[in-house]
């Protein structure tokens, strides 16, 4: 039987699981760019970059095939081949003598988030069913996120006090055993939720999965799209932000602080706006997030302060969590059972795809004009696509803050 309370043991380890998934991109989230340029001379925006954009392709490709190959694999066998793949990560973060091994590190680690974190969030939404999908969702996000923002401040702390070689990166060896442990030896699979779903459903079948939640459906176009913009300047926040603070004189520590602020109430926040999408309509919730990450993102460049660069990592953290829960129970809400997997495949693909643009773009416009115009560009670029999903969605449930009648598949 789905349901949260029905499956709490079950929902638990894999909010756990998710926790050390989201510690395995936290442990260098807040380091990694000026480990370039102290290690290994890299000198440009560009250049810095190169991993998020390693990172981002891998990741966005293994999204995608989690969908492809939850036809012939179960969930379990994705989630535990994901660890498995995550597990040279450290070691080549540890022991890398050139900035290509960084690179390297950050494919492994792309594939593996993506078998690893798109099965842990297909498998609560088999588990719950529709009723508390959004706190489901909030729950799981919370849980990745925030160890994400703990992950880099321990590991900024630890190069603050050992340098950057070798000792940030030793945590990484407990997360993936961990990782691996709970989900080869304590988890089940979610098959069987998938087929009882599947009977009840009154979602119709998607004929083409690819163009229709790509950009035709209305509904599924636009959170592809947010999804995009998110996570390019998500990606911005992990490249070149931190060359912005390095360049204002700020300590190891406290970019730590900073970097980790923004993830970490991102992830809390997630508590209560996965729960808000359950009642009201996620099109207003995804609008004001962008519109908020975008005035936290001018603000980053406007306050020179510690306190003035917190309290923008704290709005763009509240920006983020409104729209990421909700991203994924749109997607859960307008498809079919047993299209889920490959419907949020295609949308996980493009979402993580930002980080490929976010690197590629910020990089090129940081080289060209310098950091502050690059993040005024991308304040801007996010408050369109949030505007875009203000006149393109519809409210598909009976909420308490509706919005006109229409048809998402059109």
């Amino acid at each position: 039987m789905q349901g949260l309370k029905e499956n709490k043991i079950q929902f638990i380890l894999l909010v756990i699981v998710n926790a050390f998934v989201g510690a395995m991109v936290g442990m260098e989230r807040s380091i990694l760019p000026e480990f370039g340029k102290t290690l290994f001379s890299l000198s440009t925006a560009t250049a810095i970059t190169s991993f998020i954009i390693a990172f981002g392709i891998s990741k966005s490709v293994s999204n995608y095939a989690v969908g492809a190959f939850s036809k012939k694999f179960t969930r379990k066998q994705l989630l535990v081949t994901g660890w498995l793949i995550a597990a040279p990560v450290p070691f080549l973060l540890m022991y890398a003598n050139h900035w290509n091994w960084i690179i390297v590190a950050n494919i492994f680690l792309g594939i593996s988030q993506g078998l690893t974190w798109s099965t842990t969030v297909v498998m609560k939404i088999d588990l719950v069913g529709n009723k508390n999908r959004g706190l489901a969702m909030g729950i799981n996000e919370f849980a990745g996120y925030l160890s994400v923002g703990l992950a880099a401040y321990l590991s900024a702390r630890i190069a603050s006090n050992y340098g950057y070689a070798i000792y940030p990166f030793i945590p990484g060896l407990i997360f993936v055993l961990a990782g691996l442990v709970l989900s080869l030896f304590f988890l089940k699979d979610t098959a069987a939720f998938v087929q009882a779903e599947s009977k009840e459903s009154p979602i119709p079948l998607i004929k083409n999965i690819w163009s229709q939640t790509t950009w035709n459906h209305r509904n599924l176009g636009s959170v592809t799209l947010n999804g995009l913009v998110n996570n390019l300047n998500d990606g911005v926040m992990w490249g070149l932000v931190p060359l912005l603070l390095f360049q204002r004189q700020f300590t190891v520590s406290e970019i730590g602080m900073i970097a980790g602020t923004y993830p970490a109430v991102w992830g809390i926040s997630q508590l209560f706006t996965g729960k808000m999408g359950d009642h009201f309509c996620k099109k207003q919730l995804i609008t004001t997030g962008m519109l908020l990450q975008a005035i936290a993102i001018v603000l980053l460049v406007f306050f020179t302060s510690l306190t003035g660069a917190i309290t923008a990592a704290v709005l763009l953290g509240l920006g983020t969590g409104l729209v990421y829960p909700n991203f994924l129970t749109v997607v859960a809400e307008n498809a079919h059972p047993i299209q889920r997997a490959e419907v949020m495949g295609v949308f996980r693909f493009w979402r993580d795809m930002g980080y490929v643009v976010g690197a590629l773009l910020s990089g090129v416009l940081a080289d060209w004009l310098g950091l502050e115009p690059a993040l005024y560009a991308i304040a801007a670029i996010t408050a369109g696509a949030g505007l875009i999903a203000n006149v393109r969605m519809c409210c598909t449930l009976k909420v308490f803050w509706r919005s006109q009648e229409c048809s998402p598949a059109v």
